[in-house]
C-alpha cells in the first residue's frame, strides 16, 4: 500500500468554477479517480481545464472524500457515483494508475462511467483509464492507446478495441485517449483547442510552461528522456531542434545547416552517434 505523503483539495478559485456565479452552466468536466491513481494523470489536465474558466471540474469517485494516489498523495473527490448524476456531463475524464485493475472490480464506479459514458459529449481516458472505460463498454470498435507498458494486457484483455501504442493520443469519434503521465496534458490541451480554438489553448500552454502542442501522432518512443542521446554538441544541437519543434520542416540539407556539416557527413554522423538515421528522428505528421 502506498504510504501517506499529503492530503491535496483541488478546489478551484473563486469565480473560476464557481457554477453558482454564472448565469449559463459552463460546460461539465468530470474526473473519475480511485484508490491508486496516478496523481499526474488527473492534476495535469485539471488544471488545464481549470485555467480558461470556461469549464465546471468535477472529481468523482467510488466515495467521496479523501482518495490516495500509488504515490501516496491524497486528493479530495467532491462527489461519490451515489450522489453525482452521471448526466449532463459534457467530457468524462478517466484516470489511471496501478490500482486500475481493483478499480474495474467495483461494478458500482462502473455502472456510473457507462451511464455517464452514454450521455456525455466526450469520452476521454488518460494511462491505463482506457481499462475502465473498456470495462464500461465504451470502446467497442474504437481505436485508442495506453501507456506502452499496458499494451499487451489492453490488446489480451480487450480484443473488440483496436490497440495502437504508439501515438500518445488518439481521437477516434466522441472518444479520446492518451498515453501516460504528461500525455494527457497534452490531450486535455487538444480538448480545450477543440472547443476555444488554438488561442485559448496557446494562452494555458504559456500560462503553465507548457509546449503547444505535440501533436497527438507524437510516437511515446521518440520522448528524448529513454531515447539514445547524441555525444558531440553538432548532433546535440540537431536533435533538440527535432524535438523542440516536430511539426517544422526538417530536411537533411536543413539539418545539416543547423549542425554546420554536410548532407552526407551529417547522415554518417547522425547514425554513429544515435543508431538511427536522422529520418526516423522525425516525429510524423498529424493529420
Amino acid at each position: 500500500m502506498a504510504r501517506y505523503v499529503g492530503y491535496v483539495a483541488l478546489t478551484p478559485s473563486p469565480g473560476v468554477n464557481d457554477a453558482q456565479e454564472v448565469k449559463t452552466p459552463r460546460p461539465r468536466v468530470a474526473f473519475v479517480i480511485f484508490e491508486g491513481f496516478q496523481s499526474l494523470d488527473l492534476v495535469g489536465p485539471y488544471e488545464v481545464f481549470s485555467h480558461p474558466g470556461e469549464y465546471l471540474c468535477q472529481i468523482v469517485a467510488s466515495g467521496a472524500g479523501p482518495v490516495r494516489s500509488e504515490s501516496g498523495l491524497c486528493v479530495h473527490a467532491g462527489h461519490d457515483v451515489d450522489d453525482l448524476d452521471p448526466r449532463g456531463i459534457d467530457t468524462l475524464i478517466v484516470v489511471g494508475g496501478n490500482g486500475v485493475n481493483r478499480a474495474r472490480q467495483d461494478s458500482a464506479l462502473i455502472r456510473w462511467i457507462a451511464a455517464a459514458g452514454a450521455s456525455a459529449r466526450r469520452v476521454a481516458s488518460v494511462c491505463s483509464g482506457v481499462f475502465l472505460l473498456a470495462a464500461a463498454g465504451l470502446l467497442d470498435g474504437r481505436r485508442v492507446t495506453t501507456h506502452w507498458r499496458r499494451e499487451d494486457q489492453l490488446v489480451r484483455e480487450h480484443p473488440e478495441v483496436t490497440v495502437d501504442c504508439d501515438p500518445i493520443f488518439i481521437r477516434d469519434g466522441h472518444v479520446w485517449t492518451s498515453a501516460g503521465v504528461t500525455a494527457g496534458m497534452d490531450l486535455a490541451l487538444a480538448l480545450v483547442e477543440d472547443d476555444l480554438g488554438r488561442h485559448i489553448a496557446h494562452d494555458v500552454a504559456r500560462e503553465m510552461v507548457l509546449f503547444l502542442r505535440r501533436p497527438g501522432s507524437q510516437s511515446q518512443f521518440s520522448v528524448p528522456l529513454w531515447s539514445t542521446q547524441p555525444s558531440s554538441d553538432r548532433m546535440r544541437v540537431v536533435v533538440e531542434a527535432i524535438h523542440a519543434d516536430p511539426g517544422a520542416r526538417h530536411g537533411l540539407l536543413e539539418l545539416a545547416e543547423r549542425a554546420g556539416l554536410s548532407p552526407r557527413h551529417l547522415q554518417r554522423r547522425f547514425t554513429a552517434e544515435l543508431g538511427v538515421p536522422p529520418a526516423t528522428s522525425i516525429p510524423a505528421e498529424t493529420p
